[in-house]
């Protein structure tokens, strides 16, 4: 058992449980503007079943956590949308679709300025060094998830903004089998299929949005200089 003990790899087990936290966030932000921006525009089905709540629990889906926890991109509990309810139903989901992963970028601009900010004074603390950790992982993982929502496959985000382009007959068609996609993503994610275009779009958009850390940065230094 002591071997067994030994022989465990302890900081990739640390590098997961420092996510579980920055991963609770990030789809509760994602799923709760999901559910404002459908309020905003006149469907309250996510008011009334409790998921407009900051309460991470509400937002939760296993497997979506563990590929966030393990992999780095995933999903959350969807939240519950009647497009009836919209003016122009197509559109009126297309937004809401788009309000996620957006808020999703803009999460990761404020995480990466707070770390910029924050990072000089403090994280050559052991408490400082997990904070600032946490912060940039919010930042990364919120990234992530926002890309991967993008993917036009049912029933990511994306797909709901392309099938607002399509004719009435089809966007309905699509609609009705989009709950098979999932098997589909879940398919190419076993198989590691979207792990490396996932890398690269992550890590040309994470050297875009570096600039908020670097703003962070020099507002740091001129308040804790």
């Amino acid at each position: 058992m002591i071997e067994i003990l030994k022989n465990l790899e302890w900081y990739k087990l640390l590098d997961m449980a420092i996510s579980v936290i920055p991963v609770l966030i990030v789809i509760t932000v994602h799923e709760c503007c999901h559910g404002l921006c459908a309020l905003a525009l006149g469907d309250t089905t996510a008011r009334d079943m409790g998921r407009l709540s900051p309460n991470p629990v509400k937002h939760f889906d296993i497997l979506g956590f563990l590929m966030l926890i393990t992999v780095g991109f995933g999903w959350a509990k969807p939240v519950p949308i009647d497009m009836r309810r919209f003016k122009n139903p197509k559109w009126g989901m297309a937004l809401t679709a788009l309000a996620g992963p957006m808020s999703n970028f803009v999460l990761t601009s404020l995480a990466l300025f707070v770390a910029g900010v924050i990072w000089q004074p403090i994280y050559d603390t052991t408490v400082g060094y997990y904070v600032v950790t946490s912060v940039v992982r919010i930042a990364t993982i919120s990234l992530s998830l926002g890309v991967f929502n993008l993917i036009p496959i049912s029933p990511l985000d994306g797909s709901k903004v392309l099938f607002a382009f399509l004719p009435e007959r089809w966007y309905y068609m699509l609609m009705r089998y989009e709950r098979y996609g999932m098997i589909v993503l879940v398919a190419l994610s076993w198989f590691g299929i979207l792990t490396v275009p996932m890398n690269i779009v992550s890590n040309f958009l994470l050297e875009r949005f570096s600039i908020f850390l670097r703003l962070g940065e020099s507002l740091g230094s001129l308040i804790f200089k």
